[in-house]
């Protein structure tokens, strides 16, 4: 009995997993969309040669919050921060999970290292010898360009594990759940294959956005540098698809100019609800 309850849900959990529940997807709607505007407050260090980074961040999530409204109905948006101030990266994600939202963006702006070195200054005589001084100069590559997206890494998938449990819990008061969960129980094998797949099926659909949020990009002229997985805290924990978007370099100042222009705004904000849209299209269809 145990073995067969246990291929039961095995069976109901890869078919919720799979692009070819459409019973499930005719159900499933993207409803809420948790904006996060990253850095802010005292984090806030990160500059090009006029703007901050958490300043055009900040522009550029409340000018994307206002224009979904505009163009989606019935989609409900929230932000981590609608002003300059400090909020920590455990609270941004936490807000997405306690909002039970459908899909977490956050947006940056990348940077390149500001790389150290030391050259010869001058040279000065030490009982009769030449010796060199030494100065330390500093640089930045302000040609760096392009966007790139991240999504959780496989090594803070773990970190899931409890956030899934909880946020998760009322697929089991479901009126079916007796019939399609029968003789389940917290903390057993069973539980640890939902969690598996779970966890699997929001890192499938991070990287489905991003790759579309990557191709709005390209759409638009951008160069692309790719989605990546990395260890990043503010996905690490999130119950949803996540990704993490650098939307263009402040350090070089054409995409500086670009990305606070109202054009480039505009540019940017109509390619991620492009994008939205077509995973929208996609996840309350075919996942």
């Amino acid at each position: 009995m145990y073995l067969k309850n246990l291929l039961t849900l095995i069976i109901c959990l890869v078919l919720l997993n799979t692009f070819d529940n459409q019973a499930f997807a005719q159900e499933y709607k993207i409803k809420t969309i948790v904006i996060d505007a990253g850095h802010g407050g005292k984090d806030g260090a990160t500059h090009g040669v006029y703007s901050k980074e958490k300043d055009v961040a900040l522009k550029t999530a409340l000018n994307l919050g206002k224009a979904l409204q505009d163009s989606i109905k019935d989609l409900k948006i929230i932000y981590t921060r609608e002003s300059d101030v400090f909020i920590p990266l455990y609270e941004r994600i936490n807000i997405a999970n306690n909002a039970k939202a459908d899909l977490f963006i956050s947006i940056h702006l990348n940077d390149m290292p500001v790389r150290v070195s030391r050259v010869v200054d001058y040279y000065k005589k030490v009982k009769g010898r030449k010796v060199p001084v030494y100065r330390t100069i500093t640089s930045k590559s302000t040609s760096t360009r392009g966007t790139e997206t991240f999504v959780s890494g496989t090594g803070r998938m773990g970190e899931q594990d409890e956030v899934i449990k909880r946020e998760n819990a009322s697929m089991f008061l479901e009126d079916n759940y007796q019939k399609n969960y029968e003789g389940f129980i917290a903390n057993t094998p069973e539980n640890d294959i939902m969690i598996s797949l779970m966890k699997q099926t929001n890192r499938d659909r991070s990287l489905k956005f991003a790759s579309m949020l990557q191709q709005e990009y390209v759409n638009a002229g951008r160069i692309n540098r790719g989605v990546q997985e990395k260890s990043l805290a503010v996905l690490a924990r999130a119950a949803m698809p996540a990704v993490l978007t650098e939307i263009g370099f402040v350090s070089n100042p054409e995409e500086e100019d670009y990305m606070n222009s109202p054009e480039g705004q505009n540019e940017i904000v109509n390619g991620i609800i492009k994008a939205i849209k077509n995973y929208k299209r996609l996840s309350e269809t075919s996942f």
